[in-house]
């Protein structure tokens, strides 16, 4: 009789393979805190990849979920296999060009995680906040169907809700980027809304936390919705690829999206992507002095920046070309522009721009009939004023290579390329295109309809980006403004410059102010818009309003003309969201300070210990004892001060305060 044998192999398999099932599910658990361990992520890596957030012991996000959705169904961030988790620490300074500081200190804890699929993620602790972005190492081109970017905060906050409002043709996702703010609870958070970046939360004991991201690189920009299961949370949301465009929209002027894909990027790898990031403020000084998006940007790509020249321009859209007491027929003409080039001239501005109308039709490449732009350009060389052309993303994208050679080559410095309005990927592709083109043929960009998202660092000709309700909007509208200028320090300009324009002559209080597209008016008094030129950041920044009417206030156009437009050494001397605002900055041996108010008049101590040993020429514009009633209504005193003194400053109603400190 045989004897039966039994074989151990099947049930041994059938162990090895739960354990390694187990093994491969289970996640791993990480910890990274900043270098002064008041901030820590935990990141989990299983069968989902998820982070929380705590800060000086207090979870600020609970876990969110995050990954990378490929179109062939892979999922990067799902059943998370992690194959290396490496550290490290860096702490140096960052010279920064055309910025409002000469550098900044990027001091940080880094872990990044590898993980089977040729993928990872790299997570950032700083002091004052965190951020992570995906990166890629599989060969050829891979497909993004989907980014999952979930932040859920732990309970009700408070927030500043930019709402997607002013859309082109009822589509979503092509809009200027112009929005109020709600302050509203997040479970107010409107279920049928999108809104754009940055989203300001505010936790509690003047704590807050902002979202941003950065390096948008062939890639685009992230909107957000709420998380309804987490109640509290927002998620991201991206524009699809566009297949099919055409010109539409305002007026004409936008390159409409009539279809989408179903995925949201096609790219190659390898490659890394955005940075999405949360920065944290212990209060509202430390809100508005924030270089999250400075650190975290790609580094300059020009070598030599010398030629790259940031000032003042004199406008003429604004106010409608609207010059006086000439003997000519002021308009879209060569006599205007010699007027306003004249003006530069005479007050130091450093350029003109040649707004909408200057080329026939849609052809950037043929100028108007009712201007001589070569008389023009001979004209502003002899004055030593720079010329900066305006046109529209669509008329201008399709002949940039020809238009950047032919006006570059009659001495045009720059061009204000308006209504993108859009930041899917072929938008921000065509961004980072125009900004490389602009620097081979040595020009400088200004970006409308479109928000910064670090660009600015890493083409540091392109000076200044729109994506702001500005002044433009206060020719038509009645939005409640002065509040909305003290919100803007806090959120739009920490993304990066904004092109807001100020500088209004015609000033108005909340009773007497009314749209006016000729004589278009500001709200708020007269310092209010002077101190803009202190408090909002532009290194290429308008003077919005005619040169006839800066002639007649000469004292006020000679301060603003004088004010630089990039700086050394920038602080937040006092602050308060929706509130008010005080920020000095410096300039070689000289200081500048700005403070805003909103509608609210109210008293402040501005305490000049900043100020280096010595004494200082202050030339001081506050706003006049009746600036109540007649908003144009100003004061202009010079005084000698020292770092022992403090100064008391009263803000009227929409009011403001501004001097420049001459070391003597």
């Amino acid at each position: 009789m045989k004897k039966a044998t039994y074989s151990l192999a099947p049930f041994l398999l059938v162990v090895l393979l739960i354990f390694n099932c187990n093994a491969t599910t289970k996640p791993k658990v990480y910890q990274l805190e900043s270098p002064d361990k008041q901030i820590v992520l935990h990141i989990q890596a299983g069968a989902d990849l998820s982070w929380t957030l705590i800060n000086a012991g207090d979870t600020v996000l609970a876990p969110s979920l995050i990954s990378l959705q490929l179109a062939d169904g892979t999922a990067l961030g799902r059943n998370v296999q992690v194959r290396s988790a490496k550290r490290l620490s860096v702490n140096e300074e960052l010279k920064a060009i055309n910025y409002r500081k000469d550098s900044v200190t990027d001091n940080y804890n880094q872990l990044a995680i590898t993980c089977k699929g040729d993928f990872g993620v790299i997570f950032r602790a700083y002091n004052d906040g965190v951020a992570y972005r995906f990166f890629s190492s599989k060969k050829g081109g891979i497909v993004i169907a989907n980014e999952d970017a979930n932040f859920n905060f732990k309970t009700d906050h408070e927030a500043w809700i930019p709402y997607v409002r002013d859309l082109r043709e009822g589509d979503p996702f092509e809009s200027a980027f112009e929005a109020v703010y709600d302050h509203i609870p997040l479970s107010h958070f409107r279920a049928d809304s999108l809104a754009i970046l940055p989203l300001l939360v505010d936790l509690g004991n003047q704590k807050k936390a902002m979202l941003m991201e950065t390096d948008l690189e062939d890639y685009p920009g992230m909107y957000y919705k709420i998380n309804a299961p987490t109640k509290f949370g927002v998620h991201g949301i991206f524009p699809k690829y566009p297949l099919k465009e055409r010109v539409g929209g305002f007026n004409n002027l936008n390159f409409m999206v009539d279809q989408r894909a179903d995925f949201i990027a096609k790219t190659t790898a390898p490659r890394q992507f955005p940075w999405r990031i949360v920065f944290l403020s212990n209060n509202d000084k430390e809100l508005a002095d924030n270089d999250m998006v400075q650190r975290l940007a790609a580094p300059s790509r020009i070598a030599d920046v010398s030629w790259i020249k940031p000032g003042k321009v004199a406008w003429d859209w604004w106010n409608d070309w609207n010059i006086s007491h000439v003997d000519f027929r002021a308009g879209i003409n060569t006599p205007t522009y010699k007027y306003y080039i004249d003006f530069a001239s005479d007050y130091g501005v450093e350029y003109v721009v040649l707004d909408e109308g200057w080329y026939k039709g849609h052809d950037v490449m043929t100028p108007s009939d009712k201007i001589d732009l070569k008389e023009i350009l001979d004209y502003a060389k002899s004055k030593h004023v720079g010329i900066i052309l305006w046109a529209s993303w669509h008329d201008f994208d399709r002949v940039k290579e020809q238009a950047f050679a032919k006006y570059s080559a009659m001495g045009v410095k720059g061009f204000k390329v308006d209504f993108f309005d859009r930041d899917d990927q072929l938008a921000m592709h065509s961004c980072y295109a125009l900004a490389e083109m602009a620097a081979h043929y040595k020009m400088i960009l200004d970006y409308h309809g479109m928000k910064p998202s670090g660009l600015q660092r890493t083409w540091p000709n392109v000076l200044n980006f729109e994506g702001v309700k500005g002044m433009e909007n206060v020719k038509w509208a009645t939005d409640n403004v002065p509040p909305y200028d003290v919100t803007l320090p806090f959120m739009r300009m920490m993304t990066g410059p904004m092109d807001y324009t100020p500088g209004a002559m015609r000033n108005a209080t909340k009773a007497n102010f009314h749209p006016s597209n000729s004589m278009p008016m500001s709200q708020g008094t007269r310092v209010h818009q002077l101190a803009m030129y202190v408090v909002f950041e532009a290194p290429l920044q308008m003077m919005a309003d005619n040169p006839t009417a800066y002639r007649k206030e000469s004292e006020c156009a000679r301060f603003i003309a004088k004010t630089p437009t990039v700086f050394d050494q920038t602080k937040i001397l006092d602050a308060k969201v929706s509130k008010y605002i005080v920020t000095t900055r410096r300039k070689g041996d000289d200081w500048y300070i700005g403070a805003m108010t909103n509608w609210d008049s109210r008293s402040l101590t501005i305490d000049l210990s900043f100020l280096p040993e010595g004494e200082y020429k202050a030339i001081i514009f506050s706003d006049g004892v009746n600036a109540d009633r007649d908003a144009t209504d100003y004061k202009r005193e010079i005084k000698i001060v020292s770092n022992k003194d403090k100064i008391e400053v009263n803000l009227a109603p929409g009011g403001g305060w501004a001097a420049r400190f001459e070391k003597l």
